[in-house]
């Protein structure tokens, strides 16, 4: 089987190409790309005016199964993220039950391989039912090909049982990814707190409660000298520290969120619970600041943090939603529309946020147009306008912050292991 792209931008910064140029793929491997292949192939798709990138890795999502399908299952799931020009995914371990022990991998393995759209991989949970109190066997779990360790939703308040944890991880050469909020300082609070959060009378979540975190966490890792991953990073302040400590040479990666470079606090004025998002929209001088930490490369990664609640745990009393909001079908139109056309990235730029750096973050030999290599490829128009409308959402939640609003580039072909898995109706 040969499937031949003619004629589109291609950007692979892995490989350090960023121009018109066509790509064969062979029997589900990238064969080949240069200019005016004309080799006889089974299917051809015209990319002109098109952009080809490697396809996304996104290295924060929520699948929920086992134990909450009502709200997305790894079928689902995995179908948004390939309209979303999503191929490959890291599954959080916050399910019911948590993956905590080699037993419950091995049961989201099997879910995976009867269901899954895209490539799926797995994390763990650090401490056992996500409680911090108790540290899972990682060894076990490493042999069980988890990839990374986290108790994302929560910190592990504890910083002996942490200490302890990275230092096993850093002895099994595994990943940590720190979910970084100090449940102290949140405490019950459900917007940022500033000016919106007392206009609106709701309790606020200061941003000391993740930068402070964060700031222990690194101090941590240092002191094993291992490598540690900061999810969903919002705030000014966090940029700063994050910025100072990467100066100091140490293993430090980060993520954020399309949210919050795209939508502020002023944006939960409207009482939208879709807006209620952990942490939550923070003020417009940290978005600010969280496009010139992607824009200056202290930001590595770009995930979705994908969350996936039902309408009855949305549709209700502020205080009383659930955090969260679905992102794998909206993630690269908001990058386009912020960060491209804002002139913060080049294409390039954007690619390794959420390809190439992803990737390597995860050891996952993905994220890249390499001749021999599995052709995971998405295909996009970044000057298509369309609107998010949730009746055509394909994740089973429609819990989008995005709903009703006017987005640009839209992904016109998903291609996993060379076969076309997703193609934009016309």
């Amino acid at each position: 089987m040969k499937l031949l792209i003619k004629s589109g931008w291609v950007v692979d910064p892995a490989n350090n190409i960023d121009g018109i140029l066509d790509v064969l793929i062979e029997n589900g491997k990238i064969a080949c790309l240069q200019k005016d292949i004309t080799v006889k192939a089974d299917k051809i798709i015209d990319a002109s005016a098109k952009i080809v990138i490697p396809g996304i890795v996104d290295m924060h999502v929520h699948l929920r199964e086992p134990g909450r399908e009502d709200k997305e299952t790894v079928a689902s799931g995995t179908q948004a993220a390939l309209k979303g020009g999503v191929t490959s995914l890291l599954a959080m371990p916050n399910t019911t039950p948590a993956i905590d022990s080699p037993a419950n991998v091995d049961l989201l393995k099997n879910i995976i391989k009867k269901s899954a759209r895209c490539n799926v991989f797995i994390s763990a949970a650090i401490t056992k039912s996500r409680l911090g109190k108790e540290i899972t066997d990682i060894a076990g779990l490493k042999k069980s090909e988890v990839i990374a360790i986290t108790d994302d939703g929560s910190s592990v308040d504890d910083g002996k049982i942490f200490l302890k944890a990275l230092q096993k991880c850093a002895k099994e050469k595994m990943l940590v990814i720190a979910h970084c909020e100090d449940k102290a300082l949140s405490k019950n609070g459900v917007v940022n707190l500033g000016f919106i959060s007392t206009k609106l009378g709701l309790r606020g979540i200061s941003r000391e409660s993740e930068y402070l975190r964060i700031e222990r966490d690194i101090e941590l890792a240092q002191r094993v000298k291992t490598g540690l991953h900061i999810a969903h990073v919002s705030c000014r302040e966090s940029v700063e520290i994050i910025a100072k400590a990467k100066k100091k040479a140490v293993a430090l990666t980060c993520e954020t969120a399309p949210h919050y470079f795209s939508l502020s606090e002023d944006d939960v004025a409207g009482y939208d619970t879709n807006m209620k998002i952990n942490p939550p929209l923070r003020a417009k001088e940290d978005v600010l600041a969280i496009r010139e930490g992607l824009r200056s490369g202290v930001i590595d990664a770009i995930a979705s943090d994908h969350a996936p609640h039902t309408e009855n745990e949305k549709d209700i009393e502020f205080d009383r939603a659930e955090f969260g909001k679905i992102g794998l079908e909206s993630g690269l139109a908001v990058c386009v529309m912020e960060l491209i056309d804002k002139q913060i990235l080049s294409w390039p730029e954007l690619v390794r946020k959420i390809s190439l750096n992803p990737a390597k973050i995860l050891g996952i030999n993905k994220g890249r147009l390499s001749v021999g290599l599995e052709a995971d490829i998405t295909i996009l128009d970044p000057n298509k306008e369309f609107i998010l409308k949730k009746e055509t959402i394909v994740s089973k939640s429609k819990n989008s912050p995005f709903i009703g609003r006017k987005v640009k580039g839209a992904v016109e072909y998903t291609i996993l292991g060379g076969k076309i898995v997703y193609e934009e109706a016309c």
